[in-house]
Formats: structure tokens, C-alpha cells, sequence
């Protein structure tokens, strides 16, 4: 699977600041600690049966801020996202729409990654669907039976296969969920405890066998396809290895998603933790109410971007809130984001001197860094916007202009 064009990010003058970020297992903000020259991150892509609205863009703008702040620190950056291109959600769609669920998923990737390129996010260097992965799951599968970690049911219709929650010592770490909290969130995200045979109704699908209507792909275990959370295992571990600097996605994948997609990966591999840092991204309303597919509530990029919204008002409107809290959209935000575009266009026309646009391109990494603090950053450029700037330098300009795109993604 091929992503985006990946947009030019040049470097920027003066000293960065070393990228931390909150880990929701340690819980504490701390230090990406890259080991070698290449940080390496993983970000849980898209089910493709819908258009990309602005929650999904949040979050691959909070990991392209990172992903740039990583570039700014000298690093060269392995970033990996998937896409689960076999899934129930996409099979439901295409069949209440009429349409194949291939081509249903084909026409929702190629939509996203002309949303992704929109919007200026880095592409990742390996997009991989779940159907180019199956044979890398079912050799994760394998490890995990042959470790005692997984088991198929006693069910001749249908022999899936489970893994067990006792697997790894340390099962429950990454999200800090208290068992019923767990047992509440396995329910409502896709997990199935009350499916018989299972051996704790928290055990997660790793391959599902074959159902009639279903596609299917042989592997030694009968033919079936893909759990969710092994896919995403086996993606990351194989490209960035059994453990990496970053994993990432939106706080409804702490659990169970995120937790078994590490356990898996720990007990088939036999590491102690699979990031370093797992980092999670608030949920986004519209006018105070969840966006949600069921509610019916979705900004969609491309439709912003067709009624004439600059995609830089886009990432200032996300940014005007932190990328860890539950934030809203309305048509104030969007508001907001415009007129903040256009003061900081109008001050680079009369930009000040170099020392002065040095010192708020120091500020701006500076706030970045600390846990990509976007609200202190977009601050700042307000009141350099505000405020004297001091005798006029072309290269003042310039430089801003290349610190506003390189750090922040946006065009000035």
C-alpha cells in the first residue's frame, strides 16, 4: 500500500528542545529517548468505511507535530500506520450501501490520503493494509500458540483463536483500567465476553475462522482472517522491531486495543514493553457533543476544504486546544482559526528583525517540546503578532515562515 507525497520540511535555525510527551502507562510527562539516530513510531490507522472526519485528522496531526518536532531534534523518523482493510464495520457498510466491501475500502483510503496530503501531514514511510499483513499475523498467532499464550476454542463450527490475558505479567499497564472499567470498555469496543469457550471473558481474537460470506486466507490453524489488535502487533514489530520509541492513537484505543496489541507483541517476542512511550489524543465535539459516526455529527476535512477553508485554519483550529484534551469544533473555533491565520500573515509583512522572530521560533520549540503544548505555541505567535517588532528584515520573515511550517505544519 503506497501513502501520500510527503511535503518538504526544511530546518530550522537555532538550538531545539528534546521531544517529551505524556505516557499514558507511566502517566508522567518524560523524554522520548531515541536510541541510534531514527525514532520510530507507530500509529493506529483508519477501518476505511468512511470519510476522514476532523477526529481522525486530530490525531494524525498530533503525531505529525510530533513527527516534526523529531525532525527538528536531527532525527530521521520510521513512522508505520496501518489500516485494517478486513473488518466487520467495513463489511456492514458495504453491504447496507450496495457496494463491494473492496472497493468501498479503496475509494475511503484514497480519500484519506488526499485529506492527510490537504492538511501537509507527513506520510508514513510503511502504510500497510491487514490483507498485505496476513501472513505476518499468522506467524505472531503461531508464537503465541506454541508459547501456551493463545488458544483455539472447542467450537468445531467455528475453531477461533484467543489470547490469553494472563499471557504477560504485566497485562493492564499501558491503559492503568481497573477490571471493571475493562470489562466495560471490552463490551462497547468490539470485544466479545460473552462468546463461549473462552477461558476469561477478557481474551482477545487473534484469528477468527472462517464464516460463511466472509473472506477468508489459509494459515496452519484453519483458514480465517485477522483479529483486530494482532494486526497492529504484527505490523509495528516487523517493521520497527519487537520494541519502539512511540505508539500512538486516540484515547478510545487505550483500551483494549492499545493494551492487547502490546501484549501480544510482548508474549509472542518476549520483550517487557513494546513503546516506550504510549501516547493517546482526546476526543473532539461538535458544538459540546462527541463526533461520532452513530450520532451523525462529523466535520469532514474535505468538505471544509471545498467550502473554501484554508487546511492551515484547519490545524490552528485543532491546535487551539492541547492534543490530550476533549475538545470541540464549532463554527467559533473555525472563527477563531481564521482570524489567527490572517493576523499572523498581516505581522509577516511587517516582521521585525531576525533576533526577535529567533526568539519567538525558540519559544515556539520550547513549547512544543513539552508535550506538544500547541495552545502556548499558537500564544506566543499571537503576541509576537501583537506586539513591537522591531526594525524589518526580509530574513526575519523567511524565517518564520519556514519555522511556522516545519514545527507547526502551517502556511504563512
Amino acid at each position: 500500500m503506497h501513502s501520500w507525497p510527503e511535503p518538504h520540511v526544511e530546518l530550522v535555525p537555532g538550538k531545539p528542545h528534546a521531544l517529551r510527551l505524556y505516557d499514558s502507562a507511566d502517566q508522567q510527562i518524560q523524554k522520548v529517548e531515541v536510541t541510534g539516530d531514527t525514532a520510530t513510531m507507530y500509529v493506529c490507522g483508519i477501518t476505511p468505511y468512511d470519510s476522514t472526519h476532523l477526529g481522525h485528522a486530530a490525531t494524525y496531526l498530533t503525531f505529525d507535530l510530533a513527527y516534526r518536532q523529531l525532525l527538528d531534534n536531527g532525527y530521521k523518523v520510521h513512522y508505520v500506520q496501518n489500516i485494517t482493510d478486513v473488518d466487520d464495520p467495513l463489511f456492514e457498510r458495504a453491504e447496507r450501501d450496495g457496494v463491494d466491501w473492496r472497493e468501498l475500502g479503496t475509494s475511503q483510503i484514497d480519500l484519506f490520503r488526499s485529506d492527510m496530503e490537504l492538511l501537509s501531514v507527513l506520510p508514513p514511510q510503511d502504510y500497510v493494509g491487514a490483507m498485505e499483513a496476513i501472513d505476518e499475523v499468522t506467524e505472531m498467532v503461531g508464537k503465541l500458540l506454541d508459547a501456551g499464550a493463545a488458544y483455539i476454542v472447542d467450537d468445531p463450527e467455528s475453531p477461533d483463536v484467543y489470547a490469553s490475558i494472563e499471557a504477560t505479567e504485566a497485562f493492564g499497564y499501558e491503559s492503568n483500567y481497573s477490571a471493571a472499567e475493562m470489562e466495560e470498555f471490552f463490551a462497547e469496543r468490539g470485544g466479545d465476553p460473552e462468546r463461549p469457550g473462552k477461558r476469561n471473558p477478557l481474551d482477545a481474537l487473534i484469528w477468527r475462522a472462517h464464516r460463511e460470506g466472509e473472506p477468508a486466507w489459509d494459515s496452519p490453524f484453519g483458514p480465517g482472517r485477522p483479529g483486530w489488535h494482532i494486526e497492529c502487533s504484527a505490523i509495528a514489530t516487523n517493521r520497527l522491531g519487537a520494541s519502539f520509541d512511540i505508539q500512538g492513537g486516540g484515547s478510545d484505543l487505550k483500551f483494549p486495543h492499545h493494551e492487547f496489541s502490546a501484549a501480544h507483541a510482548e508474549a509472542a517476542l518476549g520483550v517487557e514493553r513494546m513503546a516506550q512511550v504510549y501516547v493517546h489524543t482526546g476526543m473532539i465535539g461538535l458544538d459540546s457533543v462527541k463526533m461520532s459516526k452513530s450520532l451523525g455529527n462529523l466535520v469532514f476535512v474535505h468538505k471544509l476544504v471545498e467550502a473554501g477553508v484554508d487546511p492551515s485554519a484547519i490545524r490552528l483550529g485543532v491546535f487551539a486546544s492541547h492534543y490530550r484534551s476533549e475538545r470541540d469544533w464549532s463554527d467559533e473555533v473555525l472563527h477563531a482559526a481564521n482570524e489567527r491565520l490572517a493576523n499572523w500573515r498581516k505581522a509577516l509583512e511587517n516582521p521585525g528583525s531576525v533576533d526577535a522572530a529567533q526568539a519567538l521560533v525558540d519559544a515556539v520549540r520550547l513549547a512544543l517540546s513539552n508535550d506538544l503544548d500547541t495552545p502556548a505555541a499558537l500564544q506566543a505567535v499571537d503576541e509576537w503578532a501583537a506586539g513591537e517588532r522591531g526594525a524589518d528584515d526580509e530574513q526575519a520573515a523567511e524565517l518564520l515562515r519556514t519555522a511556522f511550517y516545519s514545527l507547526l505544519g502551517v502556511r504563512v
